[in-house]
């Protein structure tokens, strides 16, 4: 789960929860209407703006559902006029009828707890208007009732809202921990787990990084242990590969930390010299076959260039056609080095020239 979904995720039950108090609110709205609790004034003013205003938000909701309404707005805004219809109403009704004034406090009640049963700010706002009319209305006479009615949702909502915000806090925590993970198997994936160097995989999202910047001139080397076939064969994998872990890290330390260095293939090395020109590149090419030479690699069946590990370099410009024209022209030139003896290097240019 990205940063991006868990987002979208916190977005969908924001919607859905005021979604659902708007409904509620309309709802109640359409009850008092229809069927007032006393016949006295069933048409309030600020009744029907509840209906008004609840109706209209739900219907933006559904038809805009990527802007996101404030919910401790709408719940506080929506709780005044409650508590405004309570007052109106029951100044209205002939004789002081507690029973309005509980089932009114019910209402709000029952309306902030399904509503906001992870939002403990969205209900208090939703029902301390109502709350605080009605016990200034019935003057004391029930408080105790009053509060307890409002105390026993209060505190499921704020346990449950202590239990939500462990459970949120525990998933940020665990989706931070997968995507830290994430991005080391995807850095894992980019690495040859022999050499340490990159594969092909990282080599082009390094290429891609360096080709977005857009300056400078590139040469590609390609590089191959020479008769390292005949190494293997005769001295065995594990020493083959302890012999690729040998000059993997000396063309490593050679070339500037810019530079990409990549195991390409078995025995063969490829490195993306940044912002250079040929004679540099020339210049790095020799001191990479120098430190390969000089690692005394024992190889007596690589008699016929030396008794140790040495390696052959071909080189070519990354030009606009392309890093697969300048592999292929690199290609072209370490196995003409190969040819003319080994142990050597060389140019495009001169692969051209003759």
């Amino acid at each position: 789960m990205s940063a991006k979904t868990w987002r979208a995720l916190l977005k969908g039950k924001h919607q859905l929860s005021l979604r659902l108090f708007l409904l509620l609110n309309a709802i109640s709205a359409c009850f008092s209407l229809a069927s007032p609790i006393h016949q006295t004034m069933p048409f309030t003013v600020p009744v029907g703006l509840i209906l008004l205003i609840s109706a209209s938000l739900l219907a933006w909701q559904l038809i805009d559902k990527q802007r996101l309404i404030n919910i401790n707005y709408t719940s506080f805004a929506l709780g005044l006029l409650w508590a405004w219809h309570i007052i109106i109403k029951n100044d209205a009704i002939p004789n002081t009828d507690a029973s309005f004034l509980i089932i009114a406090l019910l209402t709000m009640l029952f309306i902030g707890a399904i509503s906001f049963i992870n939002n403990l700010q969205a209900f208090i706002l939703h029902c301390l208007p109502a709350t605080l009319t009605i016990l200034w209305l019935d003057q004391g006479e029930h408080w105790l009732r009053v509060l307890y009615s409002v105390a026993l949702p209060g505190v499921g909502i704020t346990i449950q809202h202590i239990i939500q915000r462990r459970n949120d806090n525990f998933t940020q925590r665990l989706m931070n921990k997968l995507l830290e993970e994430k991005e080391t198997l995807t850095d894992l994936s980019m690495i040859d787990p022999l050499t340490g160097l990159y594969n092909r995989r990282g080599f082009q999202s390094r290429l891609e990084t360096v080709m977005a910047a857009g300056s400078g001139n590139h040469y590609v080397l390609l590089l191959d242990i020479d008769h390292f076939k005949a190494y293997n064969d005769n001295y065995g994998h594990s020493m083959g590969d302890q012999a690729l872990i040998r000059v993997s890290a000396a063309i490593r330390d050679v070339v500037r930390s810019r530079d990409i260095v990549t195991r390409y293939g078995g025995e063969e090395f490829m490195v993306l010299l940044t912002n250079t020109d040929a004679e540099n590149a020339m210049e790095t090419a020799e001191r990479i076959r120098l430190r390969v030479y000089d690692l005394r690699i024992l190889h007596l069946f690589n008699e016929q260039v030396a008794t140790n590990v040495t390696i052959s370099i071909g080189i070519a410009p990354l030009l606009d056609d392309g890093i697969e024209e300048a592999l292929e022209m690199a290609d072209k030139a370490l196995y003409r080095a190969k040819d003319q003896g080994r142990n050597s290097i060389l140019t495009s240019d001169n692969l051209q020239a003759a």
